[in-house]
């Protein structure tokens, strides 16, 4: 009787095209590509003269607000400690004079980057995310879907923003169920009502981009709903909502300005808008003291400047077809 062959082994060769070196030389060159892509999109942007500006100034301001706490001390803008009289004019000891407790006006605007920027920012975040969300979920399902998110960023765009956000701070306010500190209410606030242009503006990129040949053989593939919109969908729109972020962060700063200076900003936490709040209010363009309602003043339209140019050279940068413009 002659022996049997041995059982095959079932586990398949391993194949040589995956191999560690070959696998470790691929990685290699998409991190490559990935370097030449950013020297020449950097230098690109740098032949943008108004956003190297631009940057420049988002920089300098940025590491204010990171360090101004030990730039300044506590003292400075203390209205206990005040080291000077009110309303004093510009001199070595006050570059900018002071506000009407004694407190210099420069140490002022410096503390209040921070929370200026940051409010800027996060409602800018929370803009973005929910008008990315919504945008891509309208433009990919279309339908009732459509119909409805549309009809409620419609409904937030006829609205006027002002009167919708006094409303939602002084609900958040005054709620008895929630409390939050007035400067977050106001980044929340401004996040919540600023979303249905980026909304918009990402559903007619969503529906460009989902009509193009490689998705339609995705999804011939099988590809899902939530693959298609994180894997396809979003890479695309991406760059146009890195462009639009530059660009919100402005329009938040402002806005957090406006509810500021109507009273509505935290009194306790110094901010460029509640600066001008309290020189509007303690009488300083007639007393004289017009450094101090113009510092914050200029020092707001010169950050909202520098990232509209940074916005605009990022969408030359990310967008082909501005480039030759």
């Amino acid at each position: 009787m002659s022996e049997s062959s041995p059982a095959p082994d079932p586990t398949p060769a391993p194949d040589p095209a995956l191999t560690p070196e070959k696998s470790r030389s691929a990685r290699a060159i998409v991190w490559t590509r990935r370097r030449r892509a950013l020297a020449r999109s950097w230098k690109l942007y740098r032949s943008d003269t108004e956003g190297l500006i631009g940057l420049i100034v988002l920089i300098l301001f940025g590491l204010l607000a990171v360090f101004g706490p030990w730039i300044i001390s506590a003292d400075a803008t203390s209205v206990v400690h005040a080291p000077g009289q009110p309303f004093e004019g510009p001199s070595m000891q006050f570059p900018l004079g002071t506000d009407e407790f004694g407190r210099s006006v420069l140490a002022l605007l410096i503390k209040g980057a921070r929370v200026s920027l940051m409010v800027g920012l996060i409602a800018t975040v929370v803009s973005m995310v929910i008008g990315t969300v919504v945008g891509i979920v309208a433009g990919h399902f279309g339908g009732w879907t459509d119909t409805i998110l549309m009809r409620i960023s419609d409904w937030l765009l006829v609205i006027p923003f002002l009167p919708l956000a006094i409303v939602l701070l002084v609900m958040l306010n005054q709620s008895s169920w929630l409390t939050i500190s007035p400067v977050y209410a106001i980044a929340f606030v401004v996040g919540i009502t600023s979303w249905p242009s980026t909304a918009r503006l990402i559903r007619s990129q969503t529906l460009a981009v989902k009509s193009r040949p490689y998705l339609e053989r995705a999804r011939a593939l099988g590809a899902g709903n939530w693959h298609q919109m994180s894997r396809h969908i979003l890479p695309n729109v991406m760059p146009l909502v890195l462009a639009n972020t530059t660009l919100t962060v402005a329009g938040a700063i402002l806005a957090e300005t406006t509810l500021s200076f109507i009273g509505l900003g935290d009194p306790t936490r110094s901010s460029w808008g509640t600066m001008l709040d309290l020189a509007f209010g303690s009488g300083a363009v007639s007393l004289g003291a017009w450094a101090y309602l113009l510092a914050p003043g200029i020092t707001i339209v010169i950050v909202v400047l520098a990232f509209t140019w940074v916005g605009h050279a990022l969408e030359n940068v990310l967008n082909p077809r501005l480039q030759g413009r």
